[in-house]
């Protein structure tokens, strides 16, 4: 049945997608059966009407992509074009070799032009086919050279067209995209030059927003920059005001804005000591020319020196030397001390521009690493659970720094012991790592929880020569890795460790915000740790390490509840040691609770994966034995019993061994709540001891008015 409906929603689908094709064969027979020739009526104008609209809606769905621009589509508008013209056709001209026949060959080009290579095939083998139809049947041609001949001359035409416009159309492309990624690399490198990027750290998906606001400094910067460069050289009638900045090495120079009347500007990088410019940058200081001669070199321009005057002044961040700005004239006219004053000020101008970007960028960059925080401690703060604090922390790493291989250490200072407690890929866990325990030694993650500082330094991993975990565990060599502490009042409780494929993942503009993020993980980590010591406490023995009480009573309501609701059946066990209380008086309390221990070792080894075991109260247990009738749960009681009365126990009067009573009562014969339960196991508990003690008795109906002791 599924196979059925799965065709018949397909077919659905596809008449839903491709009635404008239908729409066009509808038209086209009604071409071809002479309705294009006949008398405008009625007939006529519905066709005209339906091939109008569905014209209307494909081309409306092709110009606004709302839809998939698929083949089907452009197949569905070139066939829906060529039945109006071929209709066009034959209606003024009489045939498809009148006046207006060329327009074939512009319907051709329109199709190889904008619709897709397969989809153009395909609708000019539709209009083969249409034009063949026509002449044969419509018009009743019985010579085929006219059409053969026309058909060669349309699928010329068409490969032709295909062929050509495609290949043009993908050097354009392929043009238009080497100029654009050309932009971004010099913008990109202007970012760096300017400071707003650091020094060889990649753009990946995780950099996509700094890289963006950077972009827009660096626009902005050179808006700035222009406008003064360019009022410059409007006021004091200049050649050229050029903005020329060194590179990070202070090896180069190179344009980063200019206004100018030349065209000979030369724009690659050039030496920063050739030529008039290399003085301003020996001497940082001002520098004026004049009487220029056309041997003399100024490296921004090609060929001869065209201008008479210049004056070139240095951009001074700080004491540090970060560009020049120079201005000339094309007459030996000296620059006036109000001009170089005022090109001073354009210099100080064109450097607080950039300095103000970068410290907006900064900005900026804070506020998205502080919003990056802020959520890391939300999902911190709403986990309890070690393994949620992990994997919220492991995230929260992910969308602060790229990286594949995340794994959380944890260190048990009690007994110098490492354990890999989580380990996530970009595949998933890994779980060949989750689980390893590894003793404190010379690697990184021991001497990260010694030292509680991050290693390496600059987060670049030699595998050959550095151990991650341990040597029995090897870490992938991948070019990165970064292993933080986790660190809480001074002590260390493991550590975060991040490893990546590309290198510099972990740089400066990532390592801070990480390390932040490795304080919120430890302190979370300790929280949950404490939770769960917490719950441990509300619900385990201390002495014994099994259910108490008030867990058990949980337990049991609901074990009991899917014992009613599925009708099962549920044993269980109440115990009690014999004369526990001569023990304490002989022995004293603590081999008493030696005794108990004992026990609870004992309950420990013998219950089963779903039992319930726990310490009621004293030297008193229950166990709860799911989908267990009498005969079993009498089974599991004698185990317990003489298992207990084989331990031995040494005190200093010396050595003895005890015994136990055990009570027995099954639901529903016992009744279906747990007050009722535990009353009649607790009644058949008194039964052994006043039949003797050592023994374990199941509980029988008061009806009966019968016991049933178990054999030793």
């Amino acid at each position: 049945m599924e196979p059925l409906v799965g065709v018949a929603l397909a077919m659905r689908g596809l008449v839903r997608r491709g009635h404008g094709l239908a729409v066009a064969c509808a038209l086209a027979a009604y071409v071809v059966g002479g309705g294009a020739t006949a008398p405008f009526g009625p007939a006529q104008a519905a066709a005209l009407a339906a091939w109008t609209v569905v014209l209307g809606t494909r081309a409306r769905r092709k110009v606004t992509h709302t839809g998939d621009s698929s083949v089907l589509l452009d197949v569905e508008l070139g066939a829906l074009l060529s039945v109006a013209l071929e209709a066009v056709l034959l209606r003024y001209d009489g045939g498809l070799t009148g006046r207006l026949s060329p327009a074939l060959y512009v319907l051709v080009t329109l199709v190889a032009a904008f619709a897709r290579p397969g989809a153009a095939l395909v609708v000019v083998a539709w209009m083969v086919g249409l034009e063949a139809a026509l002449r044969f049947v419509t018009l009743r041609e019985t010579d085929a050279t006219g059409f053969a001949t026309h058909t060669g001359f349309v699928g010329a035409f068409a490969l032709l067209n295909l062929t050509l416009l495609r290949a043009e159309v993908a050097r354009v492309r392929a043009t238009a995209r080497a100029r654009i990624e050309a932009q971004l690399v010099r913008i990109k490198e202007d970012a760096r030059s300017y400071r707003l990027l650091g020094a060889g750290e990649p753009n990946d998906r995780d950099d996509v927003r700094s890289d963006r606001l950077a972009r827009a400094s660096v626009e902005e910067i050179h808006q700035s920059v222009h406008y003064a460069l360019d009022l410059l050289r409007r006021s004091f009638d200049l050649h050229t005001a050029v903005l020329l900045w060194l590179n990070d090495a202070g090896t180069h120079l190179r344009i980063s804005e200019l206004s100018t009347a030349s065209e000979s500007v030369h724009d690659a990088p050039f030496a920063a000591g050739d030529g008039v410019l290399g003085a301003v940058l020996a001497r940082r200081a001002r520098v004026s020319l004049q009487s220029l001669k056309p041997s003399f070199k100024v490296p921004y321009y090609d060929g001869p020196c065209p201008v008479r005057a210049l004056t070139a002044i240095p951009l001074l961040d700080g004491e540090t030397l970060r560009g020049v700005l120079a201005i000339d004239r094309l007459e030996n006219d000296p620059f006036t001390p109000h001009e170089e004053e005022v090109a001073g000020q354009a210099a100080r101008f064109c450097l607080r521009a950039i300095q103000n970007e970068r410290v907006f960028l900064q900005l900026e960059r804070a506020k998205v690493e502080q919003g990056k925080l802020y959520r890391a401690a939300q999902a911190l703060g709403a986990a309890l659970s070690e393994k949620d604090v992990v994997d919220a922390g492991v995230k929260a790493a992910r969308e602060i720094a790229s990286f594949d291989l995340a794994a959380v250490t944890v260190y048990e200072a009690e007994t110098r012991t490492h354990e890999v407690v989580a380990a996530k890929s970009a595949g998933g866990e890994i779980d060949d790592l989750v689980g390893i325990r590894f003793s404190h030694n010379a690697g990184l993650v021991s001497m990260v929880v010694q030292n509680r500082c991050p290693l390496p330094y600059r987060g670049e991993h030699e595998g050959a020569n550095k151990v991650v975990l341990s040597k029995r565990v090897p870490w992938p060599a991948h070019p990165s890795l970064l292993v933080l502490p986790l660190v809480i009042h001074d002590r260390a409780l493991g550590t975060l460790v991040l490893g990546a494929k590309r290198r510099h993942a972990f740089g400066d503009s990532v390592r801070p915000t990480l390390e932040v993020l490795a304080s919120h993980l430890a302190v979370s980590l300790s929280n949950a740790r404490m939770v769960a010591k917490l719950e441990t406490m509300a619900t385990t023995d201390g002495l014994t390490g099994l259910f108490n009480k008030r867990a058990m009573l949980d337990a049991a309501t609901q074990k009991v509840a899917a014992a009613a609701r599925f009708d099962r059946k549920l044993a269980l066990l109440v115990l009690d040691i014999d004369h526990f209380k001569k023990v304490n008086d002989t022995y004293g309390h603590d081999v008493g609770d030696l005794v108990i221990k004992a026990l609870g070792e004992v309950l420990k080894r013998q219950k089963r994966a779903t039992d319930v075991v726990a310490r009621f109260g004293g030297e008193e247990f229950v166990v709860l034995c799911e989908q267990t009738e009498e005969k079993g749960a009498m089974l599991l009681a004698e185990r317990i019993r003489e298992e207990l009365q084989k331990t031995s126990f040494r005190a200093s009067q010396g050595g003895f061994s005890v015994t136990c009573s055990i009570g027995i009562a099954t639901m529903p014969e016992a009744g279906l709540d747990w007050e009722s339960l535990f009353k009649a196991a607790d009644e058949a508990l008194y039964v052994s001891k006043r039949s003797g003690r050592n023994r374990c008795t199941a509980w029988r109906a008061p009806a009966s008015r019968k016991m049933a002791a178990g054999a030793r």
